[in-house]
């Protein structure tokens, strides 16, 4: 049976034994716990040496200086954009007004902490100790300075560059081995709050779900937008990738889905073999724009279930961080609920809300893997609009 069935099938089964069996359901909250605990533990090394993987694989720093530079704005551009509406949306429809029953308090956080306190903070003078206190904003900024450093020596940092790679494999089994208890974990994580905060919970998923889907969507429209700014007819990109859409909607896997990405935007779109090979893979190992409008509906979604306002810096810091997160979260199953944490913590948000959406993540990670792919190709068309590499006789072809 396949993985998401599972989930499917333990999703609906806890919600009819934490309904029926309620005095039995909420002694279930040990083996909820400790499975969110399982989370956290790999989170913090994991956020570190995925960005600082990713980030040393670019290649060369004359690359990075232009072709990358050129696709690392637009990335981060689309990326701060799709968690913007992400963050809009959830407050627009907001989906867990109305619960009435604050289930968890906020942890110690300066609500009304400056941007100037932020930004003086952002630097670890310590990174071993930041690591320790997982603050996550400097273990981020630490990864990404690392990570261009190593760029800098060349092939003085391929050793280095073979045990990051060595340890991010490690980190990624162990996530691995963690994402395959998801069922059971599921199943105990949500009949305990089905048990404890009866059947009202699941309409405000439901809700969240929707929001969600809604978002998606409209990101999915903006990127034809993009095109439309490029003087680009949307209209045949939309038909062409749509063989690449449903290879990542069925695999949920980005890179899975590359080969037959990089091949039909050479072949069908018109983009070089130059800017496809390099800027693609950039985008599947960087690029998480679904993922980056989830992390934000998400956090916003607690602090209305929770009864928890967020100020102007909270915002500002969901974007910061959702973004650098849905940088995190790229190239591994289930990376959306290990950058979450670190989302979470950003705002004083307790991690243990995770739990709560752990059943939908694995169904709405297939959609979000589409939308990431599509604009991953969408930028690199772009891109190589930029650099008058683009056939539009390929493109608008048949």
């Amino acid at each position: 049976m396949s993985f998401w069935k599972k989930i499917v099938i333990a999703l609906i089964c806890s919600i009819v034994f934490g309904w029926k069996l309620k005095y039995i359901a909420i002694h279930l909250e040990l083996i909820a716990i400790l499975f969110i605990n399982s989370i956290k533990m790999v989170s913090v090394p994991l956020i570190f040496f995925s960005i600082l993987n990713g980030i040393s694989n670019v290649g060369d720093v004359d690359t990075l200086n232009r072709l990358g530079t050129r696709a690392l704005i637009m990335y981060i551009s689309t990326t701060m954009f799709a968690v913007t509406i992400g963050i809009i949306f959830a407050n627009i429809f907001t989906p867990g007004k109305g619960f009435n029953k604050p289930i968890l308090t906020r942890d110690n956080h300066e609500k009304y902490k400056s941007i100037k306190s932020i930004l003086l903070n952002i630097v670890p003078p310590n990174p071993i100790k930041a690591m320790s206190d997982g603050k996550i904003l400097q273990i981020v900024l630490y990864s990404f300075f690392t990570g261009f450093a190593l760029i800098s020596i060349g092939e003085d940092g391929n050793d280095i560059r073979k045990i990051i790679s060595s340890i991010t494999k490690l980190l990624f089994k162990m996530i691995q081995i963690v994402v395959s208890l998801t069922p059971y974990g599921i199943f105990s994580i949500m009949s305990w709050i089905v048990a404890k905060y009866e059947i009202k919970i699941i309409i405000h998923l439901a809700n969240f779900t929707y929001v969600v889907i809604l978002a998606l969507f409209v990101q999915y429209l903006f990127f034809g937008l993009i095109l439309l700014i490029f003087r680009i007819n949307p209209l045949p990109f939309y038909i062409k990738i749509l063989d690449v859409q449903m290879l990542a909607l069925l695999t949920s896997s980005s890179k899975a889905t590359l080969s037959k990405a990089i091949n039909d935007l050479i072949e069908k779109m018109g983009v070089s073999k130059k800017t496809a090979s390099f800027v693609l893979p950039l985008g599947a190992a960087i690029n998480m724009d679904a993922t980056a409008i989830y992390l934000g509906a998400c956090s916003v979604f607690f602090a209305q279930m929770f009864s928890i306002e967020l100020s102007i810096n909270d915002y500002l810091m969901l974007i910061i961080t959702s973004t650098f997160g849905s940088i995190g979260a790229a190239g591994f199953p289930g990376g959306s609920m290990i950058m979450m944490g670190m989302v979470l913590s950003s705002i004083g948000l307790p991690l243990d809300a995770m739990g709560m959406v752990l059943g939908l993540d694995r169904i709405l990670e297939m959609i979000r893997t589409m939308i990431n792919i599509t604009g991953d190709c969408v930028v690199t068309i772009i891109i190589d609009i930029i650099e008058n590499k683009f056939n539009r006789e390929i493109y608008y072809s048949k």
